[in-house]
């Protein structure tokens, strides 16, 4: 019979193969050094330590919305005896009134009970709705775009994903909208691709500031984003100022990414112009999605469109590079994809109308409250998107540091959420949304002028107001 063994090291003699217990082992095991001491751990040179120092040294100016977003929330009290006001992000689902459209939702439990979109798509989508983009794009442009010409990706988030490392070789650049949408700079820091800012002009309506692109550009400048209508100001931009756009991309050598998820929601007589129909002066890459015209963010489905009818993007391998970035990423839902063509082709005017109508009556309750608040001012009225950008006039305020600030104290006393301008690249700016059914949009206006009145520098005020008398 074996001997049954008895001390616990059994395993471990028998791990060392010579059926007797290590000693040394034994006492190491049992975290005993039989009076000598343990020796120090070598320090290990962990390589990718190195990592944060070009992905997460971005400034707080640079963070994504959704960050600072988080950070404001916190500050909310949660005894707060009124309901929280979001008016900092463009995501009105939550509204009954801003509820998408019965043809889109039924295209989607439809698509889901065919039991045929369980299964993965292809890397750049299926080819029904690649081709259903195509054509609804196509009825606005003076060429036809092709099935080819269409990427689906994850929403307008992973579209920017899928260009930038495409452009992000050794000592590149690409020009960016100041102030702007966050995740362009942030996609371009994860990619080491530098980034220049050319201005919009809120005394010109937030044009951009086409006399300063060649100044900024140089021959590693390889593309620049226009988002129209644009988030976070509120323009839509004319004909004529496109047309110079798109000249001082030619004459730059640079492709233009046209930023169109709000291409829908447009609110005054000026017309929404695809960039697309400047695509034989210089090649454009649109971005669009479902998300925002028909209010349905958590769904993810947006694409890439080549607007480039010579050919340039095809050529230089812009199109192929996407193509090899969106077979290795991730894919929007299969079954979304697949009820596409009749999101796009079965909803009714009468729904963009009444978004259109809601987004109006907003915007006017928006723009009056303003006016009326002397501790905010508004440069421009919005006439498309979800929002307004508005620049805080701090030396008529005490106690508030800087937007911020001001955006942190708000959310404690008033449970009003605001998104600060410096996240968009406006110091002492505060963007605001104002998707939100009229109402609750006027408690909130009402409540950030409470907090302006609470905060007011009482000497300058009575300065100011003695001058004026």
């Amino acid at each position: 019979m074996a001997t049954k063994q008895s001390n616990g090291n059994g395993a471990f003699a028998a791990a060392n193969g010579n059926g007797k217990s290590n000693g040394a082992a034994h006492h190491a095991m049992n975290g005993k050094s039989n009076g000598a001491a343990a020796p120090e751990p070598e320090a290990v040179d962990w390589k990718f330590a190195r990592a944060k120092e070009g992905v997460l040294a971005i400034s707080g100016a640079k963070m994504s919305i959704r960050a600072v977003r988080y950070k404001i929330s916190a500050s909310v009290r949660e005894d707060g005896p009124r309901p929280v006001l979001p008016l900092a992000h463009g995501d009105p689902s939550v509204f009954p009134a801003f509820r998408t459209a019965i043809e889109a939702e039924d295209a989607v439990a439809a698509a889901l009970r065919t039991g045929e979109l369980n299964c993965y798509p292809a890397g750049v989508g299926l080819p029904a709705a690649r081709r259903a983009v195509a054509e609804h794009l196509s009825q606005s442009l003076p060429y036809k775009l092709s099935q080819d010409d269409i990427f689906l990706t994850a929403g307008g988030t992973q579209a920017i994903e899928a260009i930038i490392p495409v452009l992000a070789q050794p000592g590149t650049n690409i020009l960016l909208p100041k102030p702007g949408y966050p995740n362009y700079e942030a996609r371009a820091a994860f990619n080491n691709l530098e980034v220049r800012h050319f201005n919009l002009l809120p005394e010109k309506g937030w044009e951009i500031d086409v006399d300063s692109l060649e100044s900024i550009a140089d021959k590693n400048t390889t593309a620049m984003v226009i988002i129209n209508p644009n988030n976070p100001c509120g323009s839509v931009y004319s004909f004529e100022h496109l047309t110079k756009v798109a000249e001082v991309a030619r004459k730059l050598g640079i492709l233009v990414i046209a930023d169109e998820v709000y291409g829908k929601l447009v609110l005054g007589s000026a017309p929404f112009i695809p960039m697309g129909v400047f695509g034989h002066i210089a090649p454009v890459l649109t971005i669009g999605s479902l998300s925002k015209s028909w209010i349905v963010p958590g769904w993810r489905l947006g694409w890439i469109a080549v607007c480039d009818p010579k050919k340039v993007l095809q050529e230089t391998k812009i199109a192929t590079s996407i193509t090899n970035f969106l077979n290795v990423s991730t894919d929007p839902a299969t079954f979304i994809q697949g009820a596409l063509p009749q999101i796009l082709e079965n909803t009714k005017e009468e729904f963009f109308q009444g978004i259109i109508a809601l987004l109006t009556e907003s915007s006017e309750i928006c723009h009056r409250e303003i006016k009326e608040n002397k501790f905010i001012t508004c440069p421009h009225k919005p006439e498309g998107s979800m929002f307004v950008m508005v620049k805080l006039m701090l030396q008529l305020l005490e106690d508030i540091d800087d937007d911020i600030d001001f955006c942190c104290k708000l959310a404690k006393e008033e449970s009003v959420i605001l998104c600060p301008g410096s996240v968009l690249g406006m110091e002492n700016w505060v963007r605001i949304t104002f998707a939100i059914v009229p109402s609750s949009l006027l408690d909130g206006l009402q409540r950030i002028k409470s907090f302006c009145q609470r905060h007011k520098n009482k000497n300058l005020i009575n300065e100011v107001n003695c001058k004026l008398d």
